[in-house]
C-alpha cells in the first residue's frame, strides 16, 4: 500500500479543522495542525495525539503548509487573505482545499456573500495555477467529529482538477456520510452560502448539526 499524503490542517487548532484532524489521523494520514502561534499548534497536537494514540505534529502556519501534500485550509473568514498571503511562498505544486465560509457577524444565519467572490475562487488567484484548489466541508458539523464518529451529512467537493476532486471526496468519505462530485471550482459558492442557511436551520429547531443528503446517489456502500 503507498504512504499516505501528509495533510496540514491550516487553522488545525479550531473546531472544524481539530475535528477534521481527528478522524484523518485516526485513519493513518500524517497530519500537521497549523496556527499563526506555533507553540498553540504543538500544544493542540500533543492533546489531539494523546486522545487517539497517534502521532500528531503542530508548528507554525507556514511550516505546517511546507510540510504537507494536501493543506486543508479551516481558518475564519476575517484572516483567509492574510494567511493565504503567508502560506504562499511554499505552496507551490500542492492542493489547498478551502473550507472558509464568508460569514459576516453577527448576522451569520443570513447568506451574504462578499464583493470579492468566493473565497475558494479567491483562493486560486491568490495562489496562482501552481496550485490546485479544491473546495470541501464547508457544512460539517465538528461536533459528531470530536467524539470519533462521522458527521451525518453528506460533503460537497469542488475543483477545476477532476483528479484534485477524488482525492479529496476521498479525505471526506472518512469524515461525512460521503463525498459527493460537486463539479468546478466556481460552483464552491452555492455550498460557502448554504452554511448560513444551516446555522439559520440548526437555531430554528434546536439541532446541533443540520446537513444536507443528496438524494438520487448509490448508497454509500454501493460506492
Amino acid at each position: 500500500m503507498p504512504n499516505k499524503l501528509t495533510i496540514a490542517v491550516i487553522g488545525g487548532t479550531g473546531d472544524l479543522g481539530s475535528g477534521l484532524a481527528r478522524l484523518w489521523a485516526a485513519a493513518g494520514y500524517p497530519v500537521v495542525l497549523g496556527s499563526r502561534a506555533k507553540d498553540k499548534a504543538e500544544a493542540a497536537a500533543r492533546d489531539l495525539a494523546a486522545q487517539i494514540g497517534v502521532t500528531v505534529r503542530g508548528d507554525d502556519n507556514r511550516t505546517a503548509a511546507q510540510a504537507a501534500d494536501i493543506v486543508v485550509f479551516c481558518v475564519p473568514y476575517s484572516n483567509h487573505d492574510v494567511i493565504l498571503d503567508e502560506i504562499k511562498p511554499v505552496m507551490d505544486g500542492k492542493i489547498l482545499v478551502d473550507a472558509v465560509v464568508p460569514l459576516a457577524p453577527p448576522k451569520v444565519s443570513v447568506v451574504q456573500l462578499p464583493a470579492s467572490g468566493s473565497p475558494a475562487a479567491v483562493a486560486q488567484r491568490v495562489l496562482g495555477p501552481g496550485v490546485r484548489v479544491a473546495s470541501a466541508f464547508h457544512n460539517v458539523g465538528a461536533k459528531k467529529l470530536h467524539g470519533g464518529e462521522k458527521a451525518d451529512c453528506d460533503v460537497l467537493v469542488f475543483s477545476d482538477d477532476a483528479a484534485v476532486r477524488e482525492q479529496v471526496i476521498a479525505l471526506a468519505d472518512l469524515v461525512g456520510t460521503r463525498g459527493v462530485d460537486g463539479g468546478a471550482l466556481a460552483n464552491s459558492v452555492a455550498a460557502e452560502a448554504l452554511t448560513s442557511v444551516l446555522i439559520a436551520i440548526n437555531r430554528r429547531y434546536k439541532v446541533p448539526g443540520a446537513g444536507i443528503r443528496i438524494t438520487g446517489l448509490p448508497a454509500p456502500e454501493a460506492r
